[in-house]
């Protein structure tokens, strides 16, 4: 039965539009926050950190992905005045992940240096986050009826509104789905990627390399089936020599990570600045609480008696708990 395209991918709140790209975009970025927020604590980290990787990832990431998606097609902005206005529009399409990843990891590296912590741990925790994140924004490419693939007769075929038709194809030809592959291909390789780093004993930064080798294979398929224009040195589309970039980098860091001999997980040091880091922010949040009654008290005229402060758990507990996880 072929898939069949949305027939509506924006609504409206009033004068405010809410378009299904972007949901699916924001929607990603949270499942990736929850996944990587618990594989993190699992390594004895912080798992509150990524809340504050988020806050430096992803506005750079955002900006990352449109800057490579603006350099990589200049034609589409640089004709006239007009295009180059439609650059900040990325609402409408064209974020290119590798860009993407690219800007979003300097700002992770950049939250992890000012927390104190390393960014091997970090990166780990996110690689399948990041995979699934994926995943659920291709489908932002089937809500803009986007990059499909070449022409098929296969019995899952897209189907593709005539207004979205490609010059030169008549209506009702189908085209392969790469949204739905790659969405399919990317959940795959993040399960296998959780289930490689239970069973082998992988150094720092190495989980993470699987990440791009996986990712870049799978792009590298998908491109060789995209229809749409695309810039082409030696007869291979530009994002999929990216793509054989980032698979040669990982593996090169694969074998240097091998050779450090860190652990994927925090050390003793690490998981102490990491109860430190939780506990302070914990003073903080009671600290705003308390100011927050204490306004409560002298608006209303109203005196309140604080209760005793309650004692913070034994250290050793938490050492304990912390490494408890992997």
């Amino acid at each position: 039965m072929p898939i069949p395209s949305p027939s509506q991918s924006v609504w409206w709140i009033g004068p405010i539009p809410l378009r299904a790209y972007g949901i699916l975009i924001v929607l990603g970025m949270f499942v990736a926050i929850y996944i990587g927020k618990k594989r993190y604590a699992q390594r004895g980290g912080d798992g509150e950190l990524l809340y504050d990787i988020a806050m430096w990832a992803i506005p750079l990431g955002i900006v990352g992905a449109r800057l490579y998606h603006v350099i990589t097609t200049p034609d589409d902005f640089f004709s006239s005045w007009e295009a180059m206005a439609s650059i900040p529009k990325i609402w409408e399409g064209g974020l290119a992940i590798w860009g993407g990843v690219s800007a979003g990891a300097l700002g992770a590296w950049i939250a992890v240096r000012r927390a104190g912590q390393r960014i091997g741990p970090v990166a780990d925790s996110l690689a399948p986050a990041i995979l699934v994140a994926q995943a659920i924004g291709r489908w932002g490419n089937w809500a803009n009826q986007e990059l499909f693939g070449s022409p098929t007769t296969l019995p899952w075929g897209l189907q593709i509104d005539d207004a979205h038709l490609p010059p030169g194809y008549e209506s009702g030809t189908l085209f392969h789905p790469t949204f739905l592959y790659e969405s399919l291909w990317n959940i795959t390789m993040a399960v296998v990627i959780v289930i490689l780093d239970r069973r082998c004993r992988f150094r720092s930064g190495q989980v993470f390399t699987l990440y791009l080798i996986a990712y870049g294979t799978g792009r590298i398929i998908m491109e060789t089936m995209r229809l749409d224009e695309a810039h082409e040195y030696l007869g291979i589309r530009l994002n999929a020599w990216t793509s054989i970039g980032a698979i040669l980098l990982a593996c090169v860091l694969f074998a240097y990570f091998q050779r450090r001999h860190q652990p994927t997980s925090l050390t003793v040091e690490e998981r102490e600045r990491a109860l430190q880091r939780a506990q302070e922010r914990r003073e903080r949040e009671e600290k705003g609480s308390h100011g927050g009654r204490h306004a409560d008290s002298s608006d209303t005229g109203v005196s309140h008696t604080e209760p005793e402060e309650v004692s913070p758990v034994d250290e050793k507990s938490d050492d304990s708990a912390a490494g408890a996880g992997r």
